[in-house]
């Protein structure tokens, strides 16, 4: 685990995008960017974030706050896989409604949150449903969003979570994130995963779905109940590399 757990880990995954900045409101929206686009190849996911961070001047924060009706337009060529300019017109809309009201992509998560949750199904599926309350939701960007209320795996938001909530001394996630605990986290779920914790009798459930990803993690939290998403480094470098 402590093989990818480690900063020389960090060039060659979506994580580096937001390791290029310092300003925490710009690690959330780089971070949550790369994190949407975390399908397919690495290399190509990380050439995307960064082409999209050089449209947004580097500073995606005073970007989304601040952006003129020119700068928009410069965006409108930007495409990543079925990620389209109609969807990061709406991104870059919640944003600038989110950030001009909250201090940090946080509260969009906690908000809907009750203090006895065990996990974070509560804040995605409150996530979801903020995010597309604004008017006028293109229909096609809510696939961009995964919920548990859709019994998604919800691979991309959940790991987007594991960068911000996570702390260690390792260097690789942030835990600039204090509202959510390590231990409420789930599992990253994707085909990789899922097929190591299967051939290692970690989950019986053949889905990639949900239920899958908090059985996974129900697992892991048999080792280790305070920090069970940790041991996605390991389950994920064994599925990509296939080192088993």
């Amino acid at each position: 685990m402590n093989e990818y757990n480690q900063p020389l880990f960090i060039a060659s995954d979506p994580i580096c995008i937001p390791h290029a900045f310092t300003k925490k409101q710009d690690i959330e929206i780089a971070g949550f960017f790369a994190a949407i686009f975390s399908w397919g190849n690495r290399t190509t996911i990380i050439a995307k974030s960064k082409e999209l961070m050089h449209l947004m001047h580097n500073t995606p924060h005073d970007f989304c706050l601040h952006h003129t009706d020119e700068d928009l337009k410069k965006l409108l060529h930007f495409k990543h896989r079925t990620f389209n300019a109609t969807d990061l017109l709406y991104f870059i809309e919640f944003f600038k409604f989110h950030y001009s009201q909250h201090e940090s992509l946080e509260t969009a998560f906690t908000k809907s949150m009750k203090k006895k949750d065990i996990d974070t199904e509560n804040a995605l599926n409150g996530f979801y449903d903020y995010f597309f309350s604004l008017p006028d939701v293109p229909k096609r960007t809510l696939k961009h969003i995964a919920s548990p209320q859709k019994n998604s795996g919800c691979k991309r938001i959940n790991m987007y979570l594991r960068w911000m909530v996570r702390k260690d001394k390792r260097g690789v996630d942030f835990g600039i994130w204090n509202q959510i605990k390590p231990s409420q986290l789930i599992i990253p779920l994707d085909l990789h995963v899922a097929r190591v914790a299967g051939k290692f009798n970690l989950i019986q459930r053949k889905k990639f779905d949900w239920l899958t990803a908090v059985e996974l993690t129900q697992t892991l939290k048999s080792w280790d109940d305070k920090d069970p998403v940790k041991y996605d480094f390991a389950l994920f470098a064994l599925g990509v590399l296939e080192k088993f």
